[in-house]
């Protein structure tokens, strides 16, 4: 086992674990939000099982107002067959390294509100909630 950032070559790989948590999202549509998220610092980390990508977290450090320095994890993603075997755990202890190593305050992310698993997920990994997310279409 291994956590590693992946590169641009394994966008496919990486589309396949995505794509269990965004199934509206084509291959297509996913590579072209990836390389736009570039200029930010975007990346990719994941937890491979020798050539097998289990868990996918797409993050970036950002710096606003409120949250001031954070790590935000955009997408965390664990394969449908790995399920409960602890990855998504070992993904946000390696996030929380992460983030003290790149200096943040701490760990932010977003979560639908029909996402009842995942919240207790988040919250039994030492997550509150904090905040409304608010959307409106453009």
């Amino acid at each position: 086992m291994q956590i590693r950032e992946l590169d641009l070559k394994e966008l496919l790989m990486a589309y396949e674990v995505v794509s269990q948590l965004r199934t509206s999202l084509s291959y297509d549509e996913f590579e072209d939000l990836v390389y736009e998220m570039q200029p930010m610092c975007y990346k990719m980390l994941g937890i491979m099982e020798r050539d097998k990508l289990v868990t996918y977290a797409g993050v970036a450090i950002q710096t606003n107002l409120y949250d001031k320095r954070h790590l935000f994890v955009f997408d965390l993603v664990t394969d449908e067959a790995y399920r409960g075997k602890g990855y998504g755990k070992m993904m946000l202890a390696y996030l929380h390294d992460y983030a003290k190593v790149g200096m943040c305050t701490n760990i932010v992310l977003s979560s639908g509100f029909a996402r009842e698993e995942a919240h207790c997920f988040y919250e039994k990994n030492g997550f509150v909630k904090k905040s409304f997310v608010f959307f409106k279409s453009v």
